[in-house]
């Protein structure tokens, strides 16, 4: 209560006696507005009245006391308007910042009150609005209005220093006065209220030896001549306290660990009774002397000579003496726990696949080296060996199958054991071991390749006419060797023979000669291969030995539709079209011969009325195009379309109203006289039809592109096939040439037997 009331009285001191009204025990602040002017004074108004200033606020902020203690909600001030006539017509409201959580307003009278303490330092002012309503209508009777309540200052802040402990250095043996570091100490307080946050810096620990300024926090030495082989640091503990250090003032405190740094002040002396190396000397000891790291298994101590001399001296210190100084070093390497040591850096294991679970493939070894010679347990990384192929002895190391391995599906597995302390777990090592998966013979041989074998029809005993290879699954895939042979039991033949080569290869022999398609087209002969394993794997294969027509050289000539056509690599389907299509140029040739020879054989007519007649009724093809001149062509498509200058075709036409035709000359002079009598004769038959009488007996003319299609002038005889071009599409066609040959010859000679007949 002491504290708020001097707060109060600070305040009254610099506003005016009307603005300290608030701040006294009494009604608080007033927040007066009117139609004719603010106003202030106390709560009912006090002795002073009210006076007529301009319209506006007399407050534009209230104040609040911070941490607030009181059992009531503190009296903030209050809102008032000159509309307000004291008839409870009048309702205030408050909105804003904290409106109705912290602060309330009594809607009647226009108090404000804070329903909960405040912190300044959490939040220093709230932005609140106010505004007076009518009571029945609520209709706004002033405008709303912005005001602020600030949340006044007390001191309940010590200063802080936020970077301590503190660490500092400064040379031995300097003067007093010698700067030494700045600490600094801050307040939460409102610093431009009051003495709250006026620090004032002061030394509780740490006199004679160093002093601090108060304003300003500077540490500097207070004492001469210290020295860093009498004492090397020093504590200081720094205080700093609000309100100007004044009593009541609340205050903080910090450490700083000042060391004196070293200065060539000293000569090198070696003690004869012990000595120290600093970290420095054994840096460089370890550095120049033992480039390797010490082991104590291996050497366990050193002795060697050494001399220390200052190699700068400081000039102050040159009466102290001369600056050098000899000594001998022994040097004991202490045992540290190591973890144990295996004895080779890694290691290689090799296992045949499909062994049986539960064999050992090896062995690792691991020992601790240290003097207390810890027995070791092993282990496998279970991380480098997910799916449990092996497993390890913990106490002798060996390591043996867990599953069946499999060299095709994993051919190297790499695990890493770990070796590990029994006195000590945490010291453990770790050494990768590679186990190879050896190959054992499972897979037979067989053939490298499905081989299209043939033999030609000329081929001579003892002629290689086929090599074969082998190949192997297993490994190695190079570097194997197989072996081909005949079955030995059960299979005679008197055709063929395997010869081994002796490098993996091997060829298919004749044993005779004179093979023939006509007698047997397909041989087959079964071949056994062996390979070199350990145990001994065979397979029997049989090749397809295809008999067909060779040259002189040995090279295909002709085949069956299969083994011609299969190593071009075509399919079954493209064969039999291939076929197909063989048969009908076949079929088509023969019939065009039997055509040819039918019509050489045909007679020629020896009457003429057979002939009149043959022409009269051939009125299957006009004289082309020129006959299309004679009449109107879309009129015999369509009747009813005529012309109005065309005559009906009830209507006899007059003479030589018809269009002339020329008449084309034959060879043949009877057919054309013919023909010619004929056209006249019905040209002058008034009672023939109009326009289809050219139609029906049309002649076929010169301009036709067809030329004649009468069998008349076949007697002529075709001109000779020559199908010698057929040699020149290669061996594979030389049978076809052959046939056409023979049927052009023979087809030769049925046409001079024709011409003898003829003759005849």
């Amino acid at each position: 209560m002491l504290r708020r009331n001097c707060l109060l009285l600070v305040l009254c001191f610099f506003f005016e006696q009307s603005s300290c009204a608030p701040f006294q025990s009494g009604p608080g602040q007033e927040w007066s507005r009117g139609l004719a002017g603010p106003s202030a004074g106390g709560r009912n108004g006090g002795s002073r009245g009210f006076q007529r200033v301009k319209r506006g606020w007399v407050w534009n902020q209230f104040f609040v006391l911070e941490e607030y203690m009181g059992s009531d909600p503190q009296y903030v001030g209050k809102l008032h308007t000159d509309l307000d006539k004291g008839e409870s017509v009048v309702k205030y409201t408050l909105s804003g910042e904290g409106a109705g959580t912290i602060f309330t307003i009594d809607q009647t009278t226009g108090d404000i009150h804070a329903l909960r303490s405040l912190d300044r330092e959490e939040k220093p002012y709230y932005t609140l609005r106010a505004q007076a309503v009518d009571l029945d209508t609520n209709r706004p009777l002033e405008p709303e209005s912005e005001f602020i309540i600030k949340v006044q200052d007390i001191n309940d802040n010590e200063p802080k220093f936020l970077e301590g402990p503190y660490m500092a250095s400064v040379p031995e043996m300097s003067p007093v006065g010698t700067y030494v570091m700045k600490v600094t100490a801050t307040d939460a307080d409102d610093p431009t209220y009051g003495n709250s946050a006026r620090v004032v810096y002061s030394i509780l620990h740490g006199q004679p030896y160093f002093s601090v300024d108060p304003k300003t926090g500077v540490i500097r030495t207070a004492l001469p001549n210290m020295d860093r082989e009498v004492k090397e640091l020093y504590q200081v503990l720094i205080q700093a306290k609000d309100m100007g250090g004044q009593l009541g003032g609340l205050a903080g405190t910090t450490t700083i660990n000042i060391t004196l740094s070293d200065v060539n002040d000293n000569p090198p002396r070696f003690s004869k009774t012990s000595f120290t190396i600093v970290s420095l000397f054994v840096f460089v000891f370890v550095l120049f002397l033992f480039p390797q790291p010490l082991d104590y298994e291996t050497k366990k101590a050193y002795t060697f000579k050494v001399e220390a001399s200052n190699a700068h001296m400081d000039p102050r210190f040159h009466s102290f003496g001369p600056f050098k100084d000899t000594a001998t070093v022994k040097i004991n390497i202490l045992d540290v726990d190591e973890p144990p040591v295996f004895s080779k850096p890694t290691y290689t294991m090799d296992v045949y696949e499909d062994t049986p679970q539960g064999t050992i493939i090896g062995a690792v070894t691991a020992q601790d080296l240290d003097a207390g010679n810890s027995p070791v347990r092993y282990s496998i990384d279970w991380k480098s060996d997910l799916d449990s192929f092996f497993d390890i002895d913990p106490v002798r190391g060996t390591i043996s199958t867990n599953e069946l391995l499999d060299r095709e599906s994993i051919a190297q597995h790499n695990i890493s054991v770990v070796a590990t302390k029994v006195n000590n777990p945490v010291l453990t090592s770790k050494v990768a071991v590679t186990v190879h998966v050896l190959d054992i013979n499972e897979f037979p041989p067989e053939l490298t390749m499905p081989y299209e074998t043939f033999v030609c029809e000329n081929a001579k005993a003892g002629q290689v006419i086929q090599v074969i290879g082998a190949k192997d699954q297993d490994l190695p895939q190079t570097g194997q060797r197989f072996s081909f042979k005949s079955p030995q039991e059960g299979v005679k033949t008197k055709n063929f023979t395997i010869r081994d080569f002796g490098n993996n290869t091997a060829g298919v022999v004749t044993l005779r000669s004179g093979f023939r398609r006509r007698v047997q087209e397909i041989y087959h002969l079964p071949v056994v291969i062996e390979d070199g394993g350990l145990q001994t794997l065979s397979s029997t294969s049989t090749l397809t030995i295809r008999v067909c027509g060779c040259d002189a050289d040995g090279s295909l000539l002709t085949c069956n539709a299969e083994a011609l056509f299969l190593p071009v690599g075509l399919s079954t389907g493209a064969l039999i079209a291939i076929l197909v299509c063989i048969i009908i140029l076949l079929v088509i040739v023969v019939l065009y011969v039997g055509v040819r020879r039918q019509k050489k054989k045909e007679t020629l007519m020896t009457s003429k009325e057979d002939i009149r007649d043959n022409v009269i009724h051939y009125d299957d093809e006009g004289g082309g195009e020129e006959d299309t001149h004679a009449f109107d062509m879309g009129t015999l498509r369509n009747p009813k379309v005529i012309k109005e200058n065309l005559f009906r075709r009830d209507v006899k036409p007059e003479l030589g109203s018809g269009p002339s035709r020329p008449i084309a000359s034959q060879n043949s002079a009877d057919i054309s006289n013919f023909i010619s009598q004929r056209l006249q004769e019905h040209d002058g038959d008034t009672s023939a039809p109009p326009y289809d009488s050219l139609a029906t007996y049309a002649y076929e003319g010169e301009g036709s592109v067809a030329e004649s299609l009468s069998s008349i002038e076949s007697v002529k005889g075709e001109p000779e096939v020559d199908f010698d071009y057929l040699n020149e599409w290669g061996p594979r066609f030389k049978t076809l040439a052959g046939i056409f040959e023979e049927r052009s010859e023979s087809q030769s000679d049925v046409t001079s037997t024709t011409t003898t007949e003829n003759k005849h």
